[in-house]
């Protein structure tokens, strides 16, 4: 998969965590992309844009 375009970002929410955060790239088509900001070199997980919306929803009802 070509990531090149990717767009990170890391949450609003992430304030400053020391680096905790994950970064989501979302502007590629068909696909979320996300992955530590810690170890941006370390593996990138990739969900469909309905299974992150999916896991968004989730989140918010328990955060």
């Amino acid at each position: 998969m070509d990531m090149s375009g990717a767009q990170w970002r890391k949450s609003t929410k992430s304030g400053n965590n020391q680096g905790n955060c994950v970064e989501v790239a979302d502007n590629l088509p068909g696909v979320v992309l996300v992955r530590d900001t810690k170890d941006r070199d370390g593996g990138t997980l990739s969900f469909s844009p309905a299974a992150w919306r999916g896991f968004l929803d989730l989140a918010k009802t328990v955060g």
